[in-house]
């Protein structure tokens, strides 16, 4: 396809991982015809994939990962997956964030994003159990230096995980003293069947405490997210009051995801903004 050939590499790779994950398999050659670039250029995409634990090379293509529902990648693994939509998901979420609230960020690269949409969202009080979050915040107040309106961040303590989160019943027991407007969680998984779900039963834990403390929660997930199932549930999707996504999502999943919840997709107009 012509209209591919000016593809970024994350957008290239971020169409091949969805057709690897879509079809079960494709071959290099089909890959060239669908994107219109040189083999060179889809076998160096490959093993980039191939490099991040999110698909294995075959003889000719490309297969996926069948991963455990215990595996946990770790924050630079999945950092450079789904760049396009998690800024894309961010910007939506950041128009959910009123000034001069109190909010909480899990941790997580899709929350990661939706910080730096909020360094400038004036006289925001932070929650986070994210390492990455806070550090933020943070960098932008030593670079701006001290500013009138600059957020509070209030890091959890625990015990890190491989995506930077700080969990355990430290980071337990001092989010059950909070209570925030709104809270922004990134999520391993999410499906009608199991809810929200990660491979971390630690991690369940603190995120079950972050939804009790939260008086609206929003979920930040790319579309690839939809259907995984981690090790553990934490949270039905009755208790979310908003899923924003990005337009991957396939029409017959918005349909089913909406039944339960106001649904908000990145870059179309949002149908529930009046709710």
């Amino acid at each position: 396809m012509s209209e591919n050939q000016n593809l970024l590499a994350e957008q290239r790779r971020a169409l091949i991982l969805d057709e690897v994950r879509r079809r079960g398999g494709v071959r290099v050659n089909e890959l060239t015809r669908k994107l219109g670039v040189s083999d060179m250029t889809v076998r160096r995409d490959l093993d980039a994939l191939a490099r991040q634990g999110v698909l294995e090379k075959v003889h000719g293509g490309a297969v996926p990962v069948v991963e455990a529902s215990t595996h946990e990648p770790g924050f630079e693994a999945k950092s450079g997956l789904e760049l396009t939509a998690k800024e894309d998901i961010a910007q939506a979420a950041a128009e959910l964030v009123t000034p001069g609230s109190a909010i909480a960020l899990s941790g997580g690269t899709t929350t990661f994003a939706l910080a730096h949409q909020l360094v400038d969202v004036p006289d925001l009080t932070v929650v986070t159990n994210s390492v990455r979050v806070a550090d933020v915040f943070h960098a932008a107040q030593r670079t701006t230096g001290p500013r009138q309106g600059a957020a509070t961040v209030v890091l959890t303590g625990g015990v890190r995980t491989p995506s930077d989160s700080l969990v355990g019943p430290v980071a337990d027991q001092a989010i059950a003293a909070l209570h925030f407007d709104v809270l922004f969680l990134g999520v391993h998984g999410i499906s009608v069947e199991a809810g929200l779900s990660t491979p971390n039963l630690a991690e369940a834990e603190t995120n079950r405490r972050l939804v009790q403390s939260a008086r609206r929660v929003v979920v930040v997930a790319d579309h690839t997210k939809w259907g995984v199932v981690g090790l553990s549930s934490f949270a039905a999707l009755e208790q979310v009051d908003t899923l924003v996504t990005d337009a991957g999502l396939e029409t017959e999943v918005r349909s089913e995801i909406s039944e339960h919840l106001r649904l908000v997709v990145a870059g179309e107009p949002d149908e529930g903004a009046d709710i």
